[in-house]
């Protein structure tokens, strides 16, 4: 056996060490707009990101901004009109200064909508993201399952036990989330006990507009493009 220490490329010491630190430290390099710029220039541009927050931000105004728009192009025979409760909850989502909080106004909007329970469904195995109650993982193949192709939402009488852990839901509202072109499957969905409860054009209209709110929001967070 030979006593001589084993000879490393230093290149190759050096990436290895890189990808270390980052495995250590993901929620610091998150918070560090400078190095995310260095790490992704041909998402980030030549110019380095020093303000990550400010940089989310004027991301979720101009993706408010294309929703206001596509509010006001809406046509039906009677005027789309959200409610209260749906201004603010994506007032909310603009004001929101961190993903995990984004995701919390989206669980937590159960009341403003007349539901009893409310879950945000990723397909997936792996743990559920830390800090973000309300997420919960579903089977690949659900959101097919569910709602084909091309449907964007729909309005169930059962299914709650797998989507939202628990049985006791007799209405339930399911909202595609296309995020990205590379990001698991997700579902917004909400139930309630009652039936009937998310039936009308004006809460289907609520309700979708909330969602297609909150995909642009976790869109934002993630920094990922426009679809």
């Amino acid at each position: 056996m030979s006593d001589r220490a084993e000879s490393r490329d230093p290149a190759l010491a050096a990436a290895q060490a890189v990808k270390a630190y980052i495995r250590m430290h993901r929620e610091k390099l998150a918070e560090d707009g400078e190095l995310l710029g260095l790490l992704l220039p041909q998402r980030f541009g030549d110019s380095r990101v020093r303000d990550m927050q400010r940089h989310v931000i004027e991301r979720l105004s101009s993706e408010n901004a294309a929703l206001r728009a596509e509010r006001d192009g809406l046509k039906s025979d009677r005027s789309v009109r959200l409610g209260d409760g749906v201004r603010k909850l994506v007032l909310d989502l603009i004001d929101a200064r961190s993903f995990e909080e984004a995701i919390a106004v989206a669980t937590a909007a159960a009341p403003a909508f007349g539901a009893d329970r409310v879950a945000l469904c990723v397909e997936g195995e792996n743990a559920a993201p830390r800090g973000c109650e309300g997420v919960r993982l579903i089977a690949h193949g659900t959101t097919l399952a569910v709602l084909g192709r091309d449907s964007s939402g729909a309005v169930l009488s059962g299914g709650g036990e797998a989507l939202l852990g628990a049985g006791d839901c007799h209405s339930i509202a399911v909202f595609r989330l296309r995020i990205g072109r590379e990001t698991p499957a997700a579902l917004y969905v909400l139930g309630a006990r009652s039936e009937g409860r998310f039936e009308g054009e004006e809460t289907a209209a609520d309700l979708s507009f909330f969602a297609r709110a909150l995909e642009r929001a976790i869109r934002a967070w993630l920094d990922l493009p426009k679809l």
